[in-house]
């Protein structure tokens, strides 16, 4: 193992660049992930201890930044497979399964939703919308705001989730269906009072 007083100068000088130029957005992607500050800046530490002692692999083939980020994904993955096997129970059955109230008996719209008369590419980059996204999903159950970021933020396969997660096939798609009702329902209370009616 080696550490930064046996890197070269040029090494140490990066490395300290890279974590005042990176080390922000690093902390806001792992808290999108981990919702907890604490367990964020972690990770994001240990982020950086893994490319001091990693240096030699990086080939500088690609930049600074997506490498410490994909550094950043594989602990956020480790960190929840880990909790995942510590974490006995879930609350994912205490929530109320949303479809139930939004949907007749015959598969119909009980009350449609509103119209949100926005482009969803633009609202996506408007910080107002991802802090109101980022408090609907610390109401989530763990496992259900977990298995949304997984798929929805990172682009992961659903087998891949359920490794991760310790869930089946099947039952990733129920945890994922009340995730989105339960996001929807949440953004449509939250963000839809904000906008001026269209």
């Amino acid at each position: 193992m080696s550490d930064t007083s046996q890197q070269p100068t040029g090494h140490q000088d990066t490395l300290v660049t890279w974590v005042d130029r990176y080390g922000s957005y690093l902390y806001r992607f792992a808290l999108a992930r981990v919702q907890s500050p604490q367990v964020a800046e972690d990770l994001v530490q240990e982020t950086f201890l893994a490319a001091v002692k990693g240096w030699d692999r990086f080939e500088q083939r690609s930049s600074g930044r997506t490498w410490l980020t994909a550094i950043l994904k594989h602990k956020i993955v480790d960190f929840i497979r880990k909790d995942v096997r510590e974490t006995a129970s879930d609350r994912i059955d205490a929530v109320v399964n949303t479809s139930e109230t939004l949907f007749s008996e015959k598969g119909e719209w009980a009350m449609a939703p509103r119209r949100w008369n926005i482009d969803p590419g633009r609202i996506l980059e408007q910080k107002e919308f991802m802090a109101q996204l980022q408090q609907c999903l610390a109401e989530l159950p763990e496992r259900m705001a977990r298995a949304f970021t997984l798929r929805e933020m990172d682009g992961l396969s659903t087998p891949e989730i359920c490794e991760i997660l310790d869930i089946s096939e099947s039952n990733s798609w129920v945890i994922l269906h009340r995730a989105r009702m339960a996001l929807r329902k949440c953004l449509e209370t939250r963000w839809g009072e904000r906008r001026p009616p269209g």
